[in-house]
């Protein structure tokens, strides 16, 4: 135990930035902050009066957790699961019920929020070696793994060993670590707006995971004041292909192999002239085109075929077959045929 005496509290706070009210309890030992969340003030006001008495009586606080010595002992969860162990049991719990691309939005978040919540222990592994044998092997389901290179034995094994109880989340410094570490890429620059809000949805969904199983009350990250990276709705009329130069590109698109030419050119046609995701267009069959010479013609979209990293898919090929994303089983879409311009 890390102890001080050093101990102040702080003005309970309601959280404005959650749906659900709760209320906010705050204090500092030895100058480093902490905060807990609750769903009423009456408990966040409790918890505030048994600190303070622990204050009055002497206690010393450890400064890791934030409590006396007296709430250390009965604190529960202190010998729970580590962030990382969560983190594989929220991946295998939604991975039969996620598309290919969910699953890697998923890990791939993770890859920036487990390094990031460790402890300071010696030998720390290179942050690229670390995400190597997540995104290889330890973040994916048991029957998906493979065998652990040698080489990769002693990172995870460092993991194991210095990642974060998932219990000292419910502190907001440890909150705000995760979300610095979400807020820039790989190489340490600032992240795309999107990006950090696909990781924080992730880093969201896996809290409440653990709320739901009673490690935390609340979810944490409903107690800590974040700005969010705002996203760029409005799209720049410059960025966006006309009707001179999607011509252009279909014409080009030949010169790219007779056969993987002619697929191209229909899939950008599809997509340009009627709309279609790429999903959507990798996905269309010849019976689902009824394309007349002259006038309007008639797409029926069945089914989906997203593209993703082969570890991720069901058919470990690099094409999942899907539903259509967020529509009935059966969607029809009329499109403007054009005999020179389409395929």
């Amino acid at each position: 135990m890390n102890a001080s005496y050093d101990v102040k509290f702080f003005e309970i706070y309601r959280n404005q930035s959650s749906k659900t009210p709760s209320y906010v309890a705050r204090w500092s030992v030895a100058g480093r902050r902490t905060s807990k969340t609750f769903r009423t003030k009456e408990l966040a006001n409790s918890h505030m009066r048994d600190l303070r008495m622990a204050a009055r009586n002497g206690e010393a606080f450890d400064i890791d957790t934030g409590l006396p010595e007296s709430k250390l002992a009965s604190e529960p969860n202190r010998d729970g699961p580590t962030f990382l162990a969560f983190a594989h049991r929220f991946i295998t719990q939604r991975w039969k019920t996620s598309a290919a691309r969910t699953r890697e939005t998923d890990v791939y978040a993770l890859l920036a929020l487990v390094p990031a919540l460790v402890k300071d222990l010696p030998g720390r592994p290179d942050d690229g070696d670390m995400r190597r044998v997540l995104r290889e092997y330890y973040l994916l389901p048991g029957e998906r793994r493979g065998e652990l290179p040698a080489e990769q034995a002693p990172v995870l094994r460092w993991l194991e060993t210095a990642s974060l109880p998932l219990a000292d989340l419910e502190q907001a410094r440890v909150i705000r670590l995760a979300l610095d570490a979400i807020s820039v890429t790989f190489k340490g620059e600032r992240a795309g707006a999107n990006t950090v809000l696909r990781k924080r949805e992730v880093f969201h969904h896996l809290l409440e995971l653990a709320a739901e199983e009673k490690v935390f009350g609340v979810n944490p990250l409903n107690g800590v004041k974040w700005t969010p990276p705002e996203a760029v709705d409005a799209v720049d009329p410059r960025t966006v292909v006309n009707p001179r130069q999607a011509r252009a590109l279909l014409d080009a698109t030949p010169r790219v192999g007779r056969t993987r030419g002619a697929r191209m050119r229909a899939m950008y046609a599809c997509m340009y002239y009627a709309a279609l995701r790429p999903e959507e267009a990798a996905g269309l069959k010849r019976e689902n085109c009824d394309l007349p010479r002259e006038g309007w013609g008639l797409l029926t979209l069945e089914t989906a075929r997203p593209f993703a990293n082969k570890r991720y898919t069901d058919s470990g090929a690099a094409h999942d077959d899907r539903g259509l994303k967020h529509r009935a089983p059966l969607c029809q879409t009329l499109v403007r045929h054009r005999t020179n311009e389409s395929s």
